[in-house]
């Protein structure tokens, strides 16, 4: 009999036998998914977070999954280009290396393996359509005229929760951890940054980028753009007796598509490292099962509801492109934030956004105002109660040795009063090496949690940690 682990996403909650998490590549595509980890990641944290090579080598460049471990240990390092804005990775004799290039507000993109690096000037957004904004200097939250790391009226019992996730293993390995910042609408009480960060040092969201995912969904249904109730608008799926065409919106952001995506279905690896399309890879899969009758943690679902939204844009690359920056970072002030896609101008929203922890502390706001920002309704009345409210399907709720589990929404995940110390309303981004905006509103409160957990390390436990924010600000 297989034994069977449940992954959360992060490791996120797909039932698997051990043996088939990984998918077995031949040696050629590893070693080009490799290397394209190697000029990916390289390059965003280059170009975005303006990191120099000692601290990328530390955090972005460790901790990575094992299967990749052996075959990055024996391929060269990324090679900056520093004046040209993009990064090359040799893997083999015979094919062009891979390569990251950079474009402003847009962070890198992978060209495909093959492309050499002639082909940097057709992607989309070379051109610098977005542009870039300058941090603006008027008060908390709306703009940065703040210190930095400024703590200074933060009470001594939350000040030493802070300090316990840097110095102890109270919620996990605290040599991982980058960044922790707690929040209400009108003040950021405390924030604390590892050595050599700033609060304008971006890293990569992984998962989190689906809470994005979720809220730029719920702007296009603010607008009429989109319908959650509607079926999603995949081009690629038009054909009258292709079933896949009753997969909803909701569908999508619930996790409950019925798609195939393979055993751990936040494995899309021909995408975050392959040069892959969004719409050659996460279109293409089968369903495996009726939609809205199963849930399964799949990065797809979440590319796929974006895509949608492009689509019903009129597939207009720049219009698409635009979206986000124009209807949410903008408007919000998350002049931090750089959404990457993939070669063709699809946003890879399921992982592939750099942010930093007082970008992610707006969003969570956003959430707390329930869409409102300065006046100005940007998401529908109500929108963060359907984000936060459970699925119709859902993950496993309890360990089978009786131990909590998040539930899951929209695109989020809950943490209601299972966990010991939290309220029912508490919901979470959440992403892989543990990178967390907690938004709860019945304390008016969002907790960031950012770090660089190891794929075989311990995970950060965001429920204790956030718990014991909440009895610290209660024990004033």
């Amino acid at each position: 009999m297989k034994s069977t682990a449940y992954l959360f996403g992060l490791g996120l909650l797909a039932t698997v036998s051990q043996s088939a998490t990984a998918i077995e590549l031949m040696p050629e595509t590893l070693k080009s998914q490799v290397a394209g980890y190697k000029a990916a990641f390289t390059c965003s944290a280059t170009f975005n977070a303006r990191k120099p090579v000692e601290m990328i080598n530390a955090d972005e460049l460790s901790g990575i999954r094992p299967d990749y471990r052996e075959i990055f240990a024996e391929l060269p390092d990324a090679e900056i280009h520093a004046e040209e804005k993009y990064v090359s990775a040799w893997y083999s004799d015979d094919m062009p290396p891979r390569y990251a290039v950079w474009r402003p507000g847009l962070g890198c993109s992978q060209l495909p393996p093959g492309a050499d690096l002639s082909m940097r000037n057709q992607i989309a957004g070379a051109d610098g359509i977005i542009g870039m904004r300058t941090k603006d200097i008027k008060p908390w939250p709306f703009g940065d005229g703040i210190p930095e790391a400024d703590s200074t009226g933060a009470s001594e019992a939350l000040k030493a929760v802070i300090n316990a996730a840097f110095t102890t293993d109270r919620y996990g390995d605290p040599s991982v951890m980058s960044a922790a910042l707690v929040t209400t609408p009108d003040r950021l009480l405390i924030e604390q940054y590892k050595e050599g960060y700033t609060p304008f040092t971006s890293q990569r969201t992984w998962s989190t980028a689906k809470s994005i995912a979720a809220t730029v969904v719920g702007i296009a249904v603010q607008k009429g753009i989109a319908d959650v109730k509607a079926p999603a608008n995949i081009p690629e799926w038009t054909s009258p007796a292709d079933p896949r065409r009753q997969i909803t919106l909701e569908h999508l952001l619930h996790m409950a598509s019925g798609l195939d995506s393979t055993v751990a279905g936040n494995r899309t690896s021909f995408v975050y490292f392959g040069g892959g399309l969004v719409t050659d890879n996460a279109t293409e899969k089968m369903l495996e099962a009726r939609p809205g009758t199963r849930w399964k943690y799949a990065n797809n679902d979440t590319m796929l509801a974006v895509r949608s939204i492009k689509a019903s844009l009129g597939d207009d690359t720049d219009a698409m492109l635009r979206f986000p920056f124009d209807n949410l970072f903008w408007k919000i002030g998350m002049y931090n934030t750089a959404p990457e896609t993939d070669w063709q101008g699809n946003f890879v929203m399921s992982s592939q956004v750099w942010t930093t922890s007082r970008d992610l502390a707006r969003l969570g706001i956003l959430y707390l105002n329930d869409g409102v920002w300065r006046g100005e309704r940007l998401l529908p009345e109500g929108w963060r109660d359907y984000v936060s409210t459970e699925a119709p399907v859902q993950p496993p709720h309890y360990t089978e040795d009786g131990k909590p589990r998040a539930g899951y929404g929209a695109q989020f995940w809950l943490y209601p009063s299972r966990f010991p110390g939290m309220p029912d309303d508490a919901f979470t981004s959440a992403g892989n090496r543990g990178q967390f905006m907690m938004v709860i509103p019945s304390r008016n409160l969002v907790i960031i949690r950012r770090g660089y957990d190891s794929a075989t390390g311990q995970r950060f436990d965001i429920a204790k940690f956030s718990a014991d924010i909440l009895e610290a600000l209660d024990s004033k």
